[in-house]
């Protein structure tokens, strides 16, 4: 970023010490960064998980989580700087769902197991070890070693300990030696970098070691064009943004910070297909409704923006940009 530009004046979006999100300078849109992920922990039931990451544990496409959770099947539970992470205790939902629907259990009653999983699991979390999930898609039986909950009938077509996904976790996402687990340490170290314009070709350079061990890694990809935006160098961003794409097309950061980009040069009309893509993809990404209903107001619009700046206060009820959009809904008063 060159010192005094116009990219000095726009909102920067970042995670603070207390994992919050922050916005500094003038209220305009900007691109978000990807989220850094949550450092890993000893205990991998402690920790928080992207759906890339999610979907590499349990071998499906990023595509197929977000389905779930557009669906109401099964959404992550925790929220850290305005975006969506996977807990321990989500995982065990994914691994009885998924369980389930290679038994040929039907959606419904997949969904029906997966709730009554969810709201039994605080009860029977310690000792993790002692803990067994059994299910024949309508209810749900979980032992640990003070006894049982929600007793369930009939045959058991899923039956697994829960201390075996957590080797899972530790095998495919923390082992050291392989790969994909190397790349993701590179990729939490650019996270780590990224923050200050003084390190911004560690960071690089940590992202590129990351994308060499695993060419996929697309929030690597959409973090080195953040840090092209950053440097002024748009064209270089697009390139990361759109093969952050290629890797996963329903990434919401890429569609986003993409669509920002060709709202940076007044073309409405993509900026907003991309804003309504990304929201597809994640309709909790608040940044995504601030900026879409800006483009819906600018190309004159204001019904269709007015109900996207009311999605933004829901998720984000407080701050300056909330106060934003609360003034564009008074000035436009209709229901």
């Amino acid at each position: 970023m060159n010192e005094g530009s116009d990219r000095d004046n726009v909102i920067r979006v970042g995670f603070g010490a207390d994992g919050k999100l922050t916005r500094t300078s003038t209220p305009e849109p900007a691109p978000a960064p990807a989220p850094s992920q949550p450092t890993p922990t000893s205990d991998p039931t402690a920790g928080l998980y992207t759906v890339t990451e999610v979907a590499r544990l349990f071998g499906y496409t990023p595509s197929r989580l977000r389905y779930w959770h557009r669906s109401g099947l099964l959404e992550p539970s925790a929220r850290v700087g305005g975006r969506n992470y996977y807990t321990f205790q989500d995982l065990i939902g994914v691994r009885a769902a998924k369980g389930l629907l290679e038994q040929g259990v039907p959606l419904q009653q997949v969904r029906r197991t997966v709730e009554s999983l969810r709201n039994t699991l605080p009860k029977t979390m310690q000792p993790l070890s002692e803990v067994r999930v059994l299910a024949d898609g309508r209810t749900v039986l979980v032992q640990d070693d003070v006894g049982t909950y929600e007793p369930t009938t009939g045959q058991a077509v899923l039956d697994f300990t829960i201390d075996g996904l957590e080797s899972d976790v530790v095998r495919m996402l923390r082992a050291e030696g392989d790969d994909r687990s190397r790349a993701y340490e590179y990729y939490l170290e650019g996270c780590r970098l990224d923050e200050q314009a003084g390190t911004f070709e560690q960071a690089e350079e940590a992202y590129q070691k990351a994308l060499s061990l695993d060419p996929t890694l697309s929030n690597a990809l959409t973090n080195l064009g953040n840090l092209n935006y950053r440097r002024d160098r748009l064209e270089e961003a697009e390139h990361f943004y759109r093969l952050a794409l290629e890797c996963d097309p329903e990434q919401p950061e890429a569609l986003y910070n993409l669509g920002f980009l060709h709202f940076e040069r007044d073309e409405v009309e993509p900026a907003i297909s991309l804003f309504q893509q990304a929201l597809r993809s994640d309709a909790s990404f608040a940044d995504a409704h601030f900026n879409l209903a800006m483009a819906l107001e600018e190309r004159g619009d204001r019904k269709a923006a007015r109900s996207h700046w009311q999605h933004y206060l829901a998720l984000e009820p407080t701050g300056s940009w909330a106060d934003i959009a609360q003034k564009h809904i008074d000035e436009d008063p209709r229901p």
